[in-house]
């Protein structure tokens, strides 16, 4: 399960007196803690390992989001650090699609819901996420889902 590879990673980080890498995953177990805690208020179950793919790149963004922040405000270390917390936190998400890849799974899902417009488009992103949580970025699958439904 993926809870056990960021623990024994974390342990790992702790032997090689990794500081980067520790703080970075002890961040990651924090996060996933609280969803787990958010989840069990809404009586639903802990979170499984495909839930757990979506809060990593969750994280992922909104680092994204402040290296753009750091790098325009002239903050190149803290740009920097980022950067690194978004190497160590792809590590334990799957190979992303490429665009190619991407085109067929949605050309595929189309195909298999049988949607034939716009109207259709919650139902082939929904069946996407079921299929390929992790392994593609929603927001350009989106832009992509579109095209493909208007034109």
């Amino acid at each position: 399960m993926l809870r056990d590879d960021i623990n024994n990673a974390v342990k790992d980080a702790m032997r090689a007196k990794d500081e980067r890498k520790l703080s970075t995953l002890r961040m990651v177990n924090s996060t996933i803690k609280n969803a787990d805690i958010e989840a069990r208020g809404q009586g639903k179950p802990p979170l499984s390992d495909a839930d757990l793919l979506g809060v990593l790149q969750k994280m992922i963004k909104q680092r994204q989001e402040a290296v753009e922040l750091y790098d325009k405000g002239g903050r190149a270390e803290l740009a920097a650090q980022e950067r690194e917390e978004i190497a160590i936190i792809s590590g334990y998400l799957p190979t992303q699609m490429s665009e190619a890849d991407m085109k067929a799974a949605i050309a595929a899902v189309i195909a298999e819901t049988g949607a034939a417009g716009i109207k259709d488009m919650g139902k082939v992103i929904g069946v996407l996420k079921a299929k390929c949580a992790g392994q593609m970025d929603f927001g350009k699958a989106s832009g992509m889902v579109k095209a493909a439904l208007t034109g």
